[in-house]
């Protein structure tokens, strides 16, 4: 397993990560499965966040550490805050609030059975962000030793600076949806200057500006297409190009399509972590091959044409 350093530190972790998203929905015995077979990947980064299955992912993980026999310096952990949903009503709103944070993490680390968290992300940009607001709490937690370093989740590079110029820690993680059918943060550099839909900067450059900040990218739904469309490997319907081509490199390189995907990832010059998604040990082992293999340039750009993109 390859390494990524954390931001703008010395701090080396797997370059992939497991997530526990879909931890709520296992036993207690399959998620201790999930987490050996991490752990013999050699993956030791977890994400997680409140949000999840309203915290029964992290109640599951935190039992399940104790069946596994695995303590708590097997894995750094991570999680993420912000997001309010009222599942019953479907209300959601985005709170950076100081009461919230604070109550959010004492709730995570209790859910998590630890004393501290190794990152904190905000999940998703608060539209009412108090900068000054936050930069108390961020500096309250750290003082507490509740949690050692921050991040953001999906945060555009206008919205990630105003948060940082107001902040004594150096943000170190921008997590963000990308994967081969994801790629529009790709997209619109390749087709600058063109009048074409796919010049269009969603973005603002977030690849680019964490590359210059020297933020590590995290990438969430490595295998999905769309939020909630299912994955694209083995989706010949929708991705028969990309399939082949995944199959004709995994052949090429005695591993699976999802370990060509997650190497697809890790192939792009940024700090890069690509968080798995699956819970099935299988999966996880089978996808974490990914990280030792280095794609040509070539074998990069056919698979992202194959994903239905054009290069001008």
């Amino acid at each position: 397993m390859k390494t990524v350093t954390i931001g703008a530190t010395k701090w080396a972790v797997s370059n992939v990560a497991l997530g526990t998203m879909r931890m709520s929905r296992l036993t207690v015995d399959q998620t201790a499965a999930a987490l050996l077979a991490a752990k013999e990947a050699g993956i030791n980064y977890i994400d997680s966040a409140d949000i999840y299955g309203d915290g029964q992912a992290e109640r599951n993980f935190a039992a399940a550490m104790k069946v596994a026999g695995l303590d708590r310096d097997a894995f750094y952990i991570q999680s993420k805050a912000g997001i309010v949903l009222d599942r019953k009503s479907g209300r959601k709103r985005y709170d950076f609030s100081k009461q919230h944070l604070l109550a959010a993490v004492d709730g995570i680390l209790g859910r998590l059975g630890t004393d501290y968290l190794d990152t904190l992300l905000l999940h998703r940009p608060d539209a009412l962000m108090e900068v000054d607001e936050v930069a108390a709490v961020f500096d309250q937690l750290q003082a507490s030793g509740k949690v050692r370093h921050f991040g953001v989740s999906n945060f555009t590079p206008g919205q990630l600076a105003l948060l940082q110029e107001g902040l004594s820690q150096r943000l170190l993680i921008n997590q963000v949806q990308f994967s081969l059918a994801h790629t529009g943060m790709l997209d619109a550099g390749f087709h600058a200057n063109l009048a074409t839909p796919a010049a269009l900067d969603h973005d603002g450059g977030i690849l680019e500006d964490a590359r210059r900040r020297q933020l590590t990218i995290q990438t969430w739904s490595p295998f999905q297409q769309g939020l909630f469309g299912g994955t694209f490997i083995n989706d010949e319907d929708h991705y028969g190009p990309l399939n082949q081509q995944l199959a004709t490199l995994a052949a090429k390189y005695g591993v699976s399509k999802n370990a060509i995907a997650v190497a697809w990832l890790l192939r792009y010059p940024a700090q890069v972590q690509v968080l798995l998604g699956t819970i099935t040990p299988a999966h996880i082992l089978d996808s974490a091959r990914g990280s030792d293999l280095q794609l040509t340039r070539q074998e990069w750009y056919d698979l992202y044409v194959a994903a239905g993109n054009d290069l001008p």
